[in-house]
């Protein structure tokens, strides 16, 4: 009888265990003291010198091989982080709990949570490179980062200095065989608007249940040019007729869990008139369909349940008639998905939004939005019309964590390496592009300019949910490939 093929089974072998090690230790965004830790004591028991900076990245040095002194310094780029998502049935803590990895093909993945792919392989791959004596290279510096996947916070704080290479390798984007040279800004935006809650009516209504789930949600960088639908929509979409409509009382409403990742769930708690459920029903069934229909290639196993529910349990509350209509409106009318394709490279998502978490209760509204922009004025604009929307609306709207893009230097010296090396191993060029994405490139530059940079990595599909998978094969290459990169760095 065979035996099921693990993680520890896959080539390139240094890169998948050290890739192993890293699911073994808990890393969501903002608890990375974990993994910061197993870094350091990685270094220390490889013999790599290994320190954090003053605010907490990781950085980490090797000499270059003999023979390659002279060449120029190259920085392997990565985050320590990753996105915590899991399927509602799925048991996982991610502050305490490991990654359980599974061979599907020739695809890694997790056992109902995110892979975690995004960017632990890169961190992986940066640091097989420091512990292959048989790969060549000048001088290797690897930096780290923290937070990356929720504001992009090690990048920020990093100070002038500190590095001392000439040229930076970020190893976190998605498609192998493709170069990035570019990539979107960003910026955060939340509404807020508060209410005076309401008794629940005792009588004459029945407590329901809404749920709109099993969307496929994903990156919402990369994913948003899929026109996949976004679970906050939807439930809104089936709201409004029954509040408009059939005096339907709104409790609460919760939907998306991460600013970066198309929401994949939402759920409310309405009361229905005891004389209208049959309508309500009825309705709920009719405007789902309606959505399963037009969603039937991005979101086939998309499903709405309405069913009844007991009591809440305590005191229960409703949202005024008037601002739950006012709320599911702006939702609905909130900016979400591609606003705009770039004219200056085909296929490119050039400004988008993704409405990313709602709630609604305990005398609160709240929205919270990331758009990406390659154009900082188009990013400008369409802040602009969500603004509008959550004012008309009676909401105040506050933006945090502006960056802008990374600008596309085709005249990038590294550029025409890598270009050149991929060519020599594989026998045709490599894609160079842009990404809809925010890589922490264009915020590094910020502090050393004087950087050449280009992103690489392997493929992976649906990051940012639990549906993410790392095509194995891919992996070999972008190893084979970092190897031949590095070895013609030019010389300094």
């Amino acid at each position: 009888m065979s035996v099921p093929m693990t993680i520890l089974d896959q080539k390139p072998e240094v890169v998948f265990h050290n890739f192993y090690g890293i699911t073994r230790i808990p890393r969501p965004s903002k608890h990375e003291e974990k993994i910061r830790a197993y870094l350091l004591e990685w270094g220390k028991n490889h013999g790599v010198e290994t320190f954090t900076d003053d605010t907490g990245n990781v950085i980490m040095r090797v000499p270059a091989t003999p023979g390659y002194e002279n060449r120029k310094g190259v920085i392997l780029q990565g985050h320590m982080d990753m996105v915590p998502q899991k399927n509602a049935d799925t048991v996982h803590n991610f502050e305490t709990d490991p990654i359980e990895t599974w061979i599907d093909g020739e695809w890694l993945r997790a056992r109902g949570t995110t892979l975690g792919a995004d960017n632990g392989l890169g961190v992986a791959m940066a640091l097989a490179v420091l512990e292959s004596p048989e790969v060549k290279h000048g001088p290797i510096e690897v930096l780290v980062t923290y937070d990356e996947e929720t504001g992009m916070t090690g990048a920020r704080a990093l100070k002038p200095g500190v590095l001392k290479g000439d040229i930076l390798i970020n190893l976190d984007s998605e498609t192998e065989g493709e170069l990035f040279i570019g990539c979107a800004g960003g910026l955060d935006a939340t509404a807020k608007a508060k209410y005076e809650p309401q008794d629940a009516p005792k009588e004459g209504y029945v407590r329901y249940e809404l749920a709109a789930k099993g969307f496929q949600g994903g990156h919402s960088g990369m994913d948003i040019v899929l026109c996949r639908a976004n679970a906050n929509k939807a439930a809104a979409r089936v709201l409004l007729p029954l509040l408009r409509d059939l005096g339907v009382k709104l409790a609460d409403f919760e939907g998306g869990t991460l600013r970066n990742a198309i929401p994949r769930e939402a759920f409310a708690t309405l009361y229905v008139p005891a004389d209208k459920v049959a309508e309500a029903e009825a309705k709920v069934s009719e405007t789902a369909a309606e959505i399963k229909t037009e969603y039937a290639a991005t979101d086939p196993q998309a499903e709405f349940i309405f069913k009844p529910c007991g009591c809440c349990g305590g005191e229960c509350k409703c949202v005024p008639d008037e601002a739950a209509l006012r709320f599911v409106r702006a939702v609905l009318a909130c900016p979400d998905g591609v606003d705009r394709m770039s004219d200056a490279m085909p296929g490119l998502v050039e400004t988008s939004n993704n409405m990313a978490m709602v709630r609604i209760g305990k005398g609160e509204f709240s929205v919270k939005s990331l758009m990406r922009s390659s154009v900082d004025t188009a990013k400008d604009y369409l802040a602009l019309k969500l603004e509008s929307v959550f004012k008309l609306a009676g909401a105040e709207v506050e933006f945090s964590g502006g960056y802008s893009g990374w600008a596309p230097n085709n005249a990038s010296p590294i550029l025409h390496t890598m270009v050149e090396a991929y060519r020599e191993l594989f026998g045709k060029d490599p894609k160079v592009t842009a990404i809809h994405a925010g890589l922490e490139c264009g915020i590094l530059s910020g502090a050393y300019p004087h950087w050449d940079m280009v992103s690489v990595g392997p493929t992976l599909l649906s990051p940012h949910s639990p549906d993410e998978r790392a095509n194995i094969p891919s992996v070999q290459k972008v190893w084979d490939f970092l190897q031949k990169v590095l070895v013609n760095i030019p010389e300094k």
